[in-house]
C-alpha cells in the first residue's frame, strides 16, 4: 500500500478583504498569531544528520544578524502591539549567543509579560539554566533523540550526550519546568527507543514530545517513505506503556498529548507524552506561530518560501507602528496549510538551523 495522503486544513474560509485588520497578527482563515518564534543565530555546536551536514553550512555573516537591541525591539512590538502572549528563542542553538540571558531579562520586562521559553540542544544549559530562569526564563524544551551515547555520537557526530544529561538535570533544578524533550526517531538509527526515551523521561519527571522527522534539512535528503511516523511511534509506545486519552485540550499546541498511567510529573500531575506528527497529522488549521529569523526575517509557516524583511525597515529608520504594519501584512498572507502532500511541494531553501524552530 502507498502512503496516505492527509490534507492540511483551516477551520474556516478565506476572508474577502485584502488587507489585514489592526491590532493582532491574524490571518486570511481567521488564524490568530500569538506564539512568537526567534532565532538567535543560525550556528550549532552539533551536526545532526537530520540537519545539516558534518561540515557545518555557511553561517550568516555577522553584520546581517539581529543585534541584541534590535531582537528587543520586535520582541516588544510583537507584545505591545500585536497580541503576542509567548516567547519562544530557538537557533541554531541560542545557548551560543553571548547576550541571551540579557535578552531573555528584557523580554521579561515587558508589560503584557509574555511566557518565555526556550529550545535548546542542551549543551551548556548546566552552566545558564540558573542565570537564565534568573533573568525571567519560564522552562525549556531540550532536544535529545537518544539516551544511548554511541547512537547520540552517530546521530549528532559529537561525543555530548553526559553534557546534555546534565543541562536536563539543571534545567529541573532551577525550576525551568515543565522541562520537556523533543525526540526526532530516524529509521534504522534509533527507531527503537521511543520506550526507552519514554521511560527515561518518565523516571526523571520530563515530558517527552516525539516530532515526526520534516523536510527541513540542509541537504534536502528528507524522504518520507523512510520517515517514522505518529502512528508507527505510539504503537511502539503502547506495547510497553498504557496511554489515556489527555482530558486537557489540545489548543492550538502543536503535540497531541496522552496520559502515561501510574506516572506523574515533577509537579505531581499525571505524566504526558506527546507526538508532533507535523507531516501526517497536520495542525495547520490551528497554527498559532509567526516566526522571526536571526537576519530578522518574518516567516508566517515553517515551510513557507516567502519571507518579509524587517531588520531592513529597523535599521531604515521605520517607526513601531511601521514595523507592525509590516509584519501584520506577513502573516495576513499565510497559506493554508505546509502543502507537504502537494506534488507541487518544494522544500524551503533555507534549513531549520536557519529559519529557527
Amino acid at each position: 500500500m502507498g502512503i496516505p495522503v492527509i490534507q492540511s486544513t483551516v477551520t474556516g474560509p478565506a476572508t474577502v478583504s485584502v488587507r489585514p485588520p489592526l491590532g493582532t497578527l491574524v490571518d486570511r482563515y481567521q488564524r490568530v498569531a500569538t506564539d512568537l518564534r526567534v532565532s538567535l543565530t543560525d550556528k550549532c555546536n552539533l551536526r545532526c544528520t537530520y540537519c545539516m551536514p558534518e561540515e557545518g553550512l555557511p553561517w550568516l555573516p555577522k553584520g546581517r544578524l539581529l543585534t541584541d537591541a534590535e531582537i528587543n525591539r520586535l520582541v516588544r512590538v510583537a507584545v505591545r502591539l500585536l497580541g503576542v502572549t509567548e516567547v519562544r528563542f530557538t537557533g541554531g542553538e541560542p545557548l551560543i549567543r553571548p547576550g541571551l540571558p540579557a535578552i531573555v531579562a528584557a523580554a521579561a520586562g515587558l508589560i503584557p509579560r509574555p511566557k518565555l521559553s526556550l529550545t535548546t540542544n542542551g549543551i551548556g544549559l548546566e552552566r545558564l539554566a540558573g542565570p537564565l530562569r534568573a533573568a525571567g526564563l519560564d522552562r525549556v524544551n531540550v532536544s535529545l533523540d537518544t539516551i544511548d551515547a554511541d547512537r547520540f555520537t552517530t546521530l549528532t557526530r559529537r561525543d555530548r550526550l553526559a553534557d546534555v544529561l546534565a543541562g536536563l538535570a539543571a534545567a529541573a533544578t532551577a525550576g525551568l519546568t515543565p522541562v520537556k524533550i523533543n525526540s526526532v526517531l530516524m529509521r534504522g538509527v534509533n527507531d527503537r527507543d521511543a520506550p526507552e526515551l519514554l521511560r527515561f523521561a518518565l523516571d526523571h519527571g520530563y515530558e517527552l514530545r516525539f516530532i515526526e522527522q520534516m523536510p527541513l534539512d540542509a541537504q534536502h535528503g528528507w524522504d518520507r517513505s523512510s520517515m517514522v511516523t505518529a502512528d508507527e511511534i505510539l504503537a511502539a509506545l503502547r506495547a510497553e506503556f498504557t496511554l489515556l486519552p489527555d482530558p486537557v485540550a489540545r489548543g492550538g499546541a502543536p503535540a497531541e498529548t496522552w496520559l502515561v498511567a501510574g506516572f506523574t510529573g515533577l509537579d505531581g500531575r499525571p505524566a504526558r507524552v506527546g507526538v508532533i506528527g507535523s507531516v501526517t497529522r497536520p495542525f495547520c488549521g490551528d497554527c498559532d506561530r509567526t516566526r522571526l529569523t536571526a537576519d530578522g526575517q518574518v516567516r508566517a509557516c515553517l515551510f513557507a518560501s516567502e519571507e518579509s524583511d524587517l531588520r531592513e525597515a529597523l535599521r531604515g529608520g521605520a517607526d513601531d507602528e511601521e514595523i507592525a504594519r509590516r509584519w501584520r501584512t506577513a502573516m495576513w498572507g499565510k497559506r493554508a496549510g505546509h502543502d507537504i502532500d502537494d506534488p507541487t511541494f518544494l522544500q524551503p531553501s533555507r534549513p531549520m538551523s536557519a529559519i529557527g524552530g
